[in-house]
C-alpha cells in the first residue's frame, strides 16, 4: 500500500506538472520581447546544427515576443488560428534569423498571444523595429569580455525612454545572450516582473563580434 500510495503521488504531480503548457490563449499580462546576440547563438549551438542564421552577419535577432504572467508565462496554447504557412515563417526570417525559428515561436508563444499569425508577426515586427540597437557593439573587431551590465548600459543609452527595470541582460556559457524588454501589450515599455528582470551578475563575459 505505501507503494502505491508513491505511485499514485508520483502520477499525480506528473498530471500536474503536463497541464502547464497547452493554456487558454490571450490570458496574459504583457510581453518580453527578446533579442538574441546572433553571434552567441551560433557560438553554442546553432552554427554546429547548420542553422542558416549563421550564414549571415547578424547582431540582435528577434528570438520572440513572448505573453508573460506576472509571475510564469503560458506555452504552447490552444489557439483558434492555422497555423502559419512556409511563406509566413519565411517572411520572417529576415529579424528572427530563419523560417525555423519564426515556426517555433509561434507554436510555442505566439499561439498564446490570441492573435493570427499574421496579427503575431506584424506586431513582433513593430515591436523589433521599435528598439534601437546600441550601433557601437556592431561595430566591434575583436572579441571582448565585459561586464553584462555594459550591454544593458548601451541599450538604456540608445533608448533613453527606458528604465533599468525594464531590461534585463542573460548570459549563457560565460557569454552574453539576449537582452529582453518587458512591454505592456500595446507594446509600452514596462517594470519586468521579478521572474524576469534577473540580470546576468558575470563582469567577463564574452562578447563576440559580428562576422
Amino acid at each position: 500500500m505505501r507503494w502505491l500510495a508513491i505511485l499514485l503521488m508520483t502520477a499525480t504531480f506528473a498530471a500536474t506538472s503536463a497541464r502547464a503548457d497547452g493554456e487558454k490563449a490571450g490570458a496574459f499580462d504583457y510581453y518580453v520581447l527578446s533579442l538574441s546576440w546572433s553571434p552567441t547563438f551560433c557560438a553554442l549551438e546553432g552554427a554546429a546544427r547548420g542553422n542558416p542564421q549563421c550564414d549571415r552577419a547578424l547582431g540582435w535577432v528577434l528570438h520572440g515576443l513572448w505573453p508573460q504572467y506576472e509571475s510564469g508565462w503560458p506555452s504552447f496554447c490552444r489557439s483558434a488560428f492555422r497555423n502559419p504557412s512556409r511563406a509566413d515563417t519565411a517572411a520572417m526570417a529576415d529579424i528572427m534569423g530563419s523560417s525555423g525559428s519564426a515556426w517555433h515561436q509561434w507554436n510555442k508563444h505566439g499561439a498564446c498571444s490570441g492573435l493570427s499569425p499574421d496579427d503575431y508577426y506584424a506586431l513582433a515586427r513593430r515591436a523589433y523595429d521599435a528598439v534601437t540597437r546600441p550601433a557601437a557593439l556592431r561595430k566591434l573587431t575583436r572579441a571582448v569580455k565585459v561586464p553584462a551590465d555594459v550591454i544593458e548600459e548601451a541599450f538604456l543609452t540608445a533608448n533613453p525612454e527606458w528604465q533599468a527595470d525594464m531590461i534585463t541582460i542573460t548570459c549563457k556559457s560565460s557569454r552574453i545572450q539576449e537582452a529582453r524588454l518587458c512591454l505592456t501589450r500595446d507594446l509600452t515599455p514596462r517594470t519586468c516582473g521579478a521572474d524576469v528582470i534577473r540580470d546576468c551578475a558575470m563582469r567577463d563575459a564574452l562578447f563576440d563580434p559580428i562576422r
